[in-house]
């Protein structure tokens, strides 16, 4: 039987129950790691033992695994931004480095850079490291405001590109197109999976036409800055079917950036046709960036293989160890 283990690393001191199995000083941990939310974050629940005692501003890393089996994984690193005491426990709550993309504001107009050109220049301003930055689509002209956040302005650019953007579990800034999962992880039925949510719906468009507010398809690539009234030469589609989405954004300046965003969108329509969630035993190796394949599904129309959007790791002294993948087409 296999027995749950975790390593909080926090402010420098260090709590690991594979040395000491049975100080425990934690109640509660969760960690939720979500593709679809500003911030990924770890929440524990500490008892008041021990010389655990966080800071706001600490910097903390969360480990979990099994304690007779290979050692932990680390599955998210971040610092704390609250800690709440009370009588008999203390709630500390933490974020990743989406944190500081979300606190930091800039005024800034790029000229004839990629995505990821820009991507890697506004997380370096927030001080957030990068791991893979794709480039992506080339903009003629691309306004960053300070109205909104750089988070938001990188959430923007990944969906006119079709990329995924997170923060991975060392800390570092994942912008690229989701291309099958680094990892696939295999959960079968009445083995792995614990409970299992599906829902499926049908494409809330057929077609998407996509284009900006410039000429410059109809008069060479030195016409970005010109506004026009026709956008024939410059509108980009894909899909096949009815309704039809427009998406217009000013940023897409060439045909070659409005086919670009049309097919991004396009994509994603398919891929939310089918969604959902599984509860497996708790498995710390499941990240986003992965795919997941469900196996001998007593209904095999639901068996496949999925994109991974979410991870939610619980560990809790009465439930033990449990992941929930939340999931979606690969369509």
């Amino acid at each position: 039987m296999l027995t749950p283990a975790y390593k909080l690393t926090v402010g420098g001191k260090v709590v690991d129950t594979t040395d000491e199995p049975r100080a425990s000083t934690v109640v509660e941990l969760c960690v939720a790691l979500d593709m679809d939310t500003p911030a990924d974050s770890f929440t524990l629940t500490l008892g008041q033992v021990g010389g655990l005692r966080p800071e706001r501003d600490d910097e903390a890393t969360v480990e979990l695994g099994y304690a007779d089996d290979g050692g932990l994984t680390q599955v998210i690193t971040g610092t704390v931004v609250a800690v709440e005491p009370g009588l008999t426990t203390t709630r500390v709550v933490g974020a990743t480095a989406a944190h500081a993309l979300l606190r930091t504001f800039v005024d800034q107009t790029y000229e004839g850079k990629t995505a990821g050109a820009m991507v890697r220049d506004l997380a370096d301003q927030a001080g957030v490291d990068t791991a893979s930055v794709d480039d992506g689509i080339t903009f003629p002209a691309y306004v960053i405001d300070g109205r909104r956040s750089v988070h938001r302005h990188l959430r923007d650019l990944a969906d006119l590109c079709g990329f995924d953007v997170y923060v991975d579990a060392s800390g570092r800034l994942v912008f690229e197109p989701f291309a099958g999962g680094q990892t696939i992880h295999t959960l079968e039925y009445a083995k792995h999976v614990v409970a299992l949510e599906m829902a499926q719906a049908p494409a809330y468009a057929g077609i998407v036409e996509a284009w900006g507010e410039s000429s410059g398809g109809g008069h060479g690539e030195e016409g970005w800055a010109w506004l026009t009234k026709d956008f024939g030469g410059s509108r980009g589609t894909a899909g096949s079917g009815s309704p039809t989405l427009r998406l217009e954004r000013s940023a897409l300046r060439t045909p070659d950036a409005a086919r670009a965003a049309a097919s991004a969108a396009h994509t994603t329509i398919e891929r939310r046709r089918v969604s959902g969630r599984v509860w497996t035993t708790g498995n710390p190796a499941v990240a986003l960036g992965d795919a997941v394949r469900l196996s001998e599904l007593p209904d095999a129309t639901l068996n496949g293989t999925f994109q991974v959007r979410s991870v939610t790791h619980r560990l809790t002294k009465a439930d033990g160890f449990v992941t929930g993948v939340g999931f979606r087409s690969l369509a």
